[in-house]
Formats: C-alpha cells, structure tokens, sequence
C-alpha cells in the first residue's frame, strides 16, 4: 500500500491511470490530506471524503473561486483576471448574475426540445461511423462529434466550423499533454485563434440576432452595462470547450466500462425502451467515469476541516472522483451497477456551480450509449487506451474499439 507520503494526485499520475488506490488510502486514513506541488506554488489540502466535497461545493462564502482560480496551480494575475471571467472562476453575487444570464440556454425545457435531434445525431452517426469489424479510434470518431454539433449549434457556430472549435478546445484543454498541445504558448495561441472568431462572429450577431446563446451574451445587460468583447470570449470559451470536453470523456469511460463489463453491456442490449434501467445507468456512466477530476477552492478565513486547521488564503481540492468512490456513501463503490438507486454521485459538482449542462449531457450519453449497445451490442478494445495528462479533466485521448 502507498504510504500517505508518497500521495502524488498531479498530471503525470492521472496520465497513467485514475489513481483509485492513493484516493481511497486517503479517504480511509487522512482524508484532508497536505498535497506539496513542486514547482514553486504552494500546495494544497486533498480532500477526498463524499460529505466534505459537498460541504465545501456548497459554501461558497468560505470556500472561494475567484481568490485563487479554480486550478490547482497558481496563476499569473493576467491569467487570474481572465479565469474570473468564466462562470466557474466567479464568486456570488457575479456568479448568480451572469449564471442567469446563460442558464436560459440550458433550462430543461431547452434540453427537451433538443432531445429529438440529439436522438436523431446520435443515430445518424452510429449509422455512418460505425462499421463492424473495423478497427477504430471511438474518440475522435464518434464521442467527440456529437458533443461538438450540439454545443455549436446551441452557442451560435456554423455547422462548417465545427472542426475549428474542436482542434482549439483540444489544445486549450490539453495544455498539459504534450501530444495535444505544445505547451502554455500553444495553448495560448489556440486562446488566441478563438477569441478572433468570437470577435468575428460576434460583430455578426449584433448586426443580425439569431436564436442562439451568442446572441444573447451580445446583447444582455448585467446590472445595466453591456457585456465586454473580453467577457464575450470568455463565455464563448468556456461554453465551446466545457460543453465539448466533458461530454466527449463522459462518453469515452461509458464505452470503456461497457467492454470492461459485458453482462451489463448485454442487459442493456436487450432492453432498449427500458427507461428506468436507462435512467440508472446513465447515472452509474457518470459516478464511474466523470470527466472532472476535482475542483480548487482557496479559504476566505481560517478554519477547520474534519479535524485539519486550514488559514485563509490556503486552497484546498476537492475530488470528486474520490467523493464517487466513497465506502460511506456507496454500498460496493467499485462495482459498476447500472441497477444503483440511489445514486449520489458528484460528477456535476454541487453548490452554486453545479453544471449548467448536466441536463444536455445526460441526454447525449443516453442517446449515444443506446444506439451503440442496440446497434452493436459486440465490441472490444482493438489496442492500448491513452489516457490525457491532467490534473483536472479526466480524459481519454485513444480508444481503439473493434465492434462486431
């Protein structure tokens, strides 16, 4: 067993594999673990149990987003200013103002009117890309294409552009992984490009208003000012590559843990309008396989967390791949149930940030998930899986995947 010394939860660990053993370890035996990053930043309280990532999720008057970024390393004060910009670098009251101002594009209603051609995307593709016997990356030809429709479609982005926010989300969410992005100035560069097309397409929306999420950041007011082009981007940013990264990985663990376990694979096969046991498993996709690994807060005054005393100005990062792996919360945590009920799973965070596009998501995994399996209940991994190298997204990069 790993002694607690030893706990390594940066970039490099989650590029190997989803470090299950030094989480549990921690929630078992110091679960508001002291975490040192080298590098010169400071370092950081771990916190791994279900109950205290909701806690501190949900005080967000103690637990702050906006002094200190919601990554684990400190930011230059450039870089600072811009991340408190993006709904989840902001506190309350900002956070609730500009929440509302976006949240109508992702209401249920929204979701609900989205659904059939979510179902109908979702079907087209399983029809054009998947191809029996063929070996193929199921990344890039299949999670990542319907994520990226239907968040473009949803902000504003021509059909004919698609590829163009997907190649800058991979390198601006990738700035950790050298195979996807050739560092910090890559990742800059990638900001860069898209800041100029929201420019662009946004001097388009002024002029002719659509029935979009572009339009409405162009031309809402917050407390009776007009939103900055700088602010614009930032929205543009966040909702392009959160809407397509997350999904994107969602998908990708679900199919993994489908080859990983057929006999939940074949239930699933054999009952398509099942509704109940599709509603279950798709809340067991997410508590498995999440595609956030944790979220950093800094404290607003000095105080005390499960027995550590933490001082203002110390940032602690909750986990909640390990909240989703909790012994208290979950009976058999590591047994993938997709009967589970209840199921408390954190993947969408909690609080005031819970996601916007829990709703969307959930309906394109269940969409997805039910064509493959209906279609294609007969699939194996053809090769190794590539894991992204970060600390904050749990990605996978390569999923060969022969079906039959």
């Amino acid at each position: 067993m790993i002694p607690t010394g030893e706990i390594d939860l940066l970039e490099d660990t989650w590029a190997r594999e989803v470090p299950h053993a030094q989480l549990t370890r921690l929630r078992k035996e110091d679960p508001v673990h002291w975490h040192e990053v080298p590098g010169g930043h400071d370092g950081f309280y771990a916190v791994t149990r279900h109950a205290d990532v909701k806690a501190v999720s949900r005080d967000p008057d103690l637990w702050s987003t906006e002094l200190g970024s919601f990554m684990i390393r400190d930011q230059s004060p450039e870089s600072l200013e811009s991340l408190r910009l993006v709904l989840l670098g902001m506190d309350a009251p900002r956070h609730s103002r500009y929440r509302a101002l976006v949240g109508a594009g992702f209401t249920p209603r929204v979701v609900r009117r989205l659904a059939a051609r979510i179902g109908e995307r979702a079907a087209a593709l399983v029809e054009t890309a998947v191809a029996p016997g063929r070996d193929m990356d199921f990344v890039a030809e299949v999670a990542a294409r319907l994520p990226i429709q239907t968040i473009c479609e949803m902000v504003g982005v021509p059909p004919g552009d698609e590829r163009l926010v997907f190649d800058w989300s991979n390198r601006m969410a990738g700035g950790q992984d050298p195979e996807l992005s050739a560092g910090k100035q890559d990742s800059d560069l990638a900001a860069a490009e898209i800041y100029a097309y929201c420019d662009a397409l946004a001097g388009e929306r002024r002029a002719r208003p659509r029935e979009d999420i572009l339009s409405t950041l162009v031309h809402a007011e917050v407390d009776g000012d007009r939103l900055s082009q700088h602010e614009i981007n930032m929205f543009f940013v966040l909702l392009c590559v959160a809407g397509n990264e997350t999904t994107r990985n969602l998908l990708s663990h679900t199919l993994l843990a489908l080859v990983e376990h057929p006999v939940a694979r074949a239930e699933l096969a054999a009952a398509p309008h099942d509704e109940l046991l599709w509603t279950s498993a798709t809340e067991e996709f997410l508590r498995w396989g999440g595609s956030i690994h944790n979220f950093r807060r800094t404290a607003t005054r000095d105080t005390v967390l499960r027995g550590r005393y933490i001082a203002a100005g110390q940032k602690v990062v909750t986990y909640y791949t390990s909240a989703n792996r909790d012994e208290e919360v979950f009976g058999a945590p590591f047994t993938f149930d997709i009967r589970r009920t209840p199921n408390e799973h954190l993947a969408f965070g909690g609080g005031p940030h819970f996601c916007l596009g829990a709703g969307l998501a959930r309906t394109q995994i269940k969409a997805l998930i039910r064509e493959l399996v209906c279609r294609h209940p007969d699939f194996e991994l053809a090769g190794e899986v590539r894991r992204l190298r970060s600390d904050f997204i749990n990605g996978i990069k390569y999923l060969p995947v022969r079906f039959g």
